[in-house]
């Protein structure tokens, strides 16, 4: 599975794709900005399975990233989960009501973190 994990903290941002790494299934490349995300996205032709998201970003939020996303044709449909601390229900609703398929919290447990993301998707899916 290929990930694009975007988060504009560089130490959560490392933890977090040295753990997903561990599994070989996965392929990750990160980004420390939504625009940087973009930019892969546009010019690397790299095709994520799945974007795991940070939402409190300068510049450019998650949120604006999504939907940056969805006005392009070959990511309109890509699976979006938002990463972020802000995670009581109201927020979480927000969210999944922006089309993200779900919410993991920081922080997070790098150990379950592709165990976390995989149950998401497997919801999504349904």
């Amino acid at each position: 599975m290929k990930i694009l994990y975007v988060d504009d903290e560089p130490d959560i941002r490392d933890v977090a794709v040295m753990a997903l790494e561990i599994d070989p299934d996965l392929e990750v490349k990160s980004a420390a900005s939504g625009g940087e995300a973009l930019s892969i996205l546009d010019e690397s032709g790299f095709r994520p399975d799945v974007v795991l998201l940070d939402v409190m970003m300068p510049v450019m939020d998650g949120p604006a990233v999504l939907e940056a996303l969805r006005k392009r044709p070959e990511h309109a449909e890509t699976p979006v989960v938002f990463i972020t601390a802000r995670a009581q229900a109201h927020e979480t609703a927000r969210f999944l009501s922006l089309g993200a398929v779900g919410v993991i919290t920081k922080p997070f447990d790098p150990m379950t973190l592709a165990l976390e993301l995989r149950a998401i998707l497997s919801r999504a899916a349904g």
